[in-house]
């Protein structure tokens, strides 16, 4: 290997802060049905997921590799590039983390890559088919896929153990939640650390530190597992509240089907190299749990936010990606004023999300009611409420109907004397 030059080095740290941002941004993909649950206490529960997460970092490289050596040109890419887009995934993970909306740290690097490698070397840079194939088509059918499989799953179980209720029954899912989200935890490692390895590995050919089509080193391997363990520990509690409670509000059995089924998902697109988002799949197996319960309710409006911060996931963070690559091209001083942009923004979002703190303490605060709809106000409207209480929005009440005055007793009937006084 080579000596590094400045550049490079500054490439593999900001590496490794977005993998830090990625750990607490997707904590609560595999800890925020366990939380919400009352399965493990919040503060356990991210340190398993930040053990397994370092774990799971060893056992493939095939998402570094479809990063490193198939999304972009390897030709021509300068780790100034890489530089610009690791801004945009950093910021993008930063803003939705302090709204909390569980978005794609995937697809945020991608996009970052992506716009910085058009605004350094054009539209030919980047490789259309691995882009589809392995990138926006995994992202469209893996929530659909996941939520299907997760309402299957919680069906079959109401089904098949309706009458088996009690706490031994919800001792048992909650037991069977923890095992699951060890399994999620070690999916998560095993595909989004990869992504981190492979933009590091991109940055070394990039720089000419390692050969083209070079596997990542282990201490590169390292190094990412480590920094994605550490960012899943400090725990992302704002979306572990959001998925956890704002979505929908799961029993023990349902956080059961929902991670078993996107642990089964994320698992299968990493031995086959899909840089999948485990937010996206893990979201869709949620709601899909949520729908899959006889009267369970998904609150549509978080669902529909969190839908519009996936859509803009990957143009806005290529748009960043392609003005800071833009910057960078005007030299070293060019790459400094990045730099400080990045550390100021950075601190300025972690200033604003003090005005409101959310961490173990109250993750599992209730969340706002879902609005009526049109259906749910129709019914209200044609219900008599019951005697006695007042209707939502009504200030009158019904009085209880007037009892009908007591027949005169009979002429014949015998008189039948008072009780006896004390």
């Amino acid at each position: 290997m080579e000596s590094f030059s400045l550049i490079l080095a500054i490439v593999v740290v900001t590496a490794l802060a977005f993998d830090f941002t990625n750990g607490f941004h997707d904590t609560a993909n595999a800890m925020a049905t366990t939380i919400s649950t009352g399965a493990m206490k919040p503060k356990l529960a991210v340190a398993m997921s930040a053990s397994l997460n370092l774990v799971g970092a060893f056992l493939s490289v095939e998402v570094a590799n479809t990063i490193s050596k198939g999304l972009v040109d390897e030709s021509g890419i300068r780790p100034e590039v890489i530089f610009a887009a690791l801004v945009g995934a950093i910021l993008w993970n930063l803003v939705t983390w302090l709204v909390g909306l569980p978005s794609s740290s995937s697809h945020a690097l991608m996009g970052g890559l992506i716009g910085a490698a058009v605004a350094s070397a054009g539209f030919g840079a980047v490789h259309g088919g691995v882009l589809v194939t392995k990138v926006l088509l995994p992202a469209v059918a893996a929530p659909v896929v996941a939520g299907i499989a997760s309402m299957v799953a919680t069906r079959s179980s109401y089904g098949i153990g309706g009458r088996t209720e009690g706490e031994a029954t919800r001792k048992g899912y909650r037991t069977g939640q923890v095992a699951s989200a060890a399994l999620v935890s070690l999916a998560h490692g095993t595909n989004d650390a990869q992504k981190t390895m492979g933009i590091i590995t991109l940055a070394l050919i990039a720089g000419g530190a390692i050969s083209p089509g070079s596997n990542p080193p282990t201490w590169v391997i390292l190094s990412a597992g480590l920094a994605i363990a550490a960012g899943t520990y400090i725990g992302g509690w704002r979306i572990i509240r959001t998925m956890g409670t704002g979505l929908t509000d799961l029993e023990p059995r349902q956080g059961f089907a929902a991670q078993t089924s996107a642990a089964t998902a994320i698992l299968a697109s990493s031995h086959l190299g899909f840089s999948l988002s485990t937010t996206h799949v893990v979201s869709g197996a949620v709601m899909g749990a949520g729908l899959g319960r006889k009267g369970g309710v998904v609150r549509w409006s978080t669902a529909t936010r969190m839908a519009v911060a996936w859509v803009l996931t990957l143009p806005a963070a290529a748009l960043v990606g392609a003005g800071a690559e833009a910057v960078t091209e005007l030299g070293d001083w060019g790459t400094a004023v990045v730099a400080v942009f990045l550390v100021a923004a950075s601190a300025w979002i972690y200033k604003l999300s003090r005005r409101e703190v959310i961490d173990h303490t109250n993750v599992v605060a209730d969340q706002p009611a879902e609005p009526s709809g049109v259906v749910t106000t129709a019914i209200a409207a044609v219900t008599p409420p019951p005697v006695g209480t007042v209707a939502d929005g009504l200030t009158a009440t019904i009085p209880a109907p007037t009892p009908a005055p007591a027949a005169e007793p009979a002429a014949t009937a015998p008189a039948v004397p008072p009780a006896a006084t004390v």
